[in-house]
């Protein structure tokens, strides 16, 4: 019987990358809240739920939706997120409330309605970033909530261990989106920065959570896997 694999922010960039990957062997949900899904479709059989995961509620619906249409869930990945910058001079609580609700409370919150139905097995993935250690110019609440999320990651998986469901993180380096490129002057920058000499694509950090996700990685959990092609070594 195939697995299932919820994949939060799934519409576009590296949650669709995600998706269209674990979709080769995987039933596929994901979520959108503001960018629609794409017309071409993930997978033969794949399920796509609009929703804003910081209300109240709506992962539980979430939930229910993919238990209902597949039956179970067995793998969950955290990738829906908010980059916004904070400045320093100025304090905009709705701003900072709004990346901490959707980077680091949306996943507990997911996971909580989601644990009834997690069995043996079960793998959950954070979407981590660099910023988590490598604080963003004029953005330093988003890379705390990164930080916290590696922390949360670390916690969940040696309080969910002994059910043997693993908890690891992916923290990306630069990636360009397609859909919402880099200007060339600052790809360049961030290219000779990272040792590999090139940008990041979605499908790398794709593949690495296939890995995390996989029977190849059964014996890895609280880790944070960085996939930044060597950025700032």
């Amino acid at each position: 019987m195939k697995k299932v694999a919820l994949i939060t922010g799934g519409a576009r960039g590296i949650g669709r990358a995600i998706a269209a990957n674990l979709a080769e062997d995987h039933h596929v949900a994901f979520t959108w809240f503001t960018t629609k899904p794409q017309t071409a479709p993930i997978g033969p059989s794949s399920l796509a739920l609009q929703t804003d995961l910081t209300q109240n509620g709506q992962p539980e619906l979430v939930v229910d939706r993919v238990i209902r249409e597949f039956g179970r869930l067995d793998v969950i990945v955290n990738n829906a997120g908010l980059v916004k910058s904070t400045a320093k001079d100025r304090f905009e609580l709705t701003d900072h409330r709004a990346i901490l609700d959707l980077n680091l409370l949306a996943p507990s919150a997911l996971l909580a309605a989601a644990l009834p139905h997690l069995k043996r097995g079960a793998a959950i993935v954070n979407i981590s970033s660099v910023n988590a250690v490598l604080p963003p110019r004029d953005a330093a609440t988003y890379g705390a909530s990164k930080a916290a999320l590696n922390l949360w990651t670390r916690a969940m998986a040696k309080e969910l261990g002994s059910q043997g469901i693993r908890v690891n993180a992916v923290a990306p380096g630069a990636i360009n989106i397609p859909e919402s490129p880099r200007q060339e002057e600052l790809t360049e920058i961030f290219v000779k920065d990272t040792a590999l000499g090139r940008i990041g694509t979605p499908n790398d950090i794709a593949r690495a959570v296939r890995f995390l996700v996989s029977e190849d990685a059964a014996f890895i959990t609280g880790e944070v896997l960085t996939v930044s092609g060597g950025y700032r070594l």
